[in-house]
């Protein structure tokens, strides 16, 4: 009797054991695949896709009509790098629902004519420092940039 309880406990014992071998081993597994990708939470891929992402101004004023093949982006803000740093976020006033919207500031109008088209105008440089104007532009969890470097008068 005690030789068929001591098999008996030996067999229970076993099936743990190789249980938990299988789950150390599932563990490895998964642990080991996870760590051999790259997981960017939130990062998607280029939707707005820009048919320019940089321009170079004369120092008298100048634009640019840019296109982009992606729709529903909007413009997230503007910075202007001159002779100090002006950032420009909060823009009172406009809808940015709306197909079309302009933001006007002391040197620059930055337009989204349509869901395709992004309009960005400066005026004439006064500075002998070249001006950098860099207009961010969102669209889901992507964000794009087109910079705007101005030459100095």
């Amino acid at each position: 009797m005690w030789a068929l309880l001591s098999a008996n406990f030996n067999s229970k014992k076993i099936i743990i054991m190789k249980k938990n071998v299988f789950l150390f081993i599932g563990l490895g597994l998964i642990l080991y695949s996870c760590s051999k990708k790259e997981i960017n939470w939130g990062a998607w891929s280029d939707n707005i896709m820009l048919s320019k992402k940089s321009a170079e101004f004369n120092a008298i004023g100048d634009s640019i009509t840019i296109t982009t093949k992606g729709i529903g982006w909007m413009i997230s803000n503007v910075t202007v790098i001159s002779v100090d740093t002006l950032f420009f976020y909060n823009f009172n006033g406009i809808n940015f629902l709306s197909g079309n919207y302009v933001i006007k500031q002391n040197c620059f109008d930055v337009e989204h004519r349509d869901s395709h088209t992004l309009f960005i105008k400066v005026d004439a440089n006064p500075y002998n420092v070249k001006r950098i104007i860099d207009v961010g532009l969102q669209s889901g969890d992507f964000g794009a940039e087109v910079t705007v470097t101005q030459k100095t008068k």
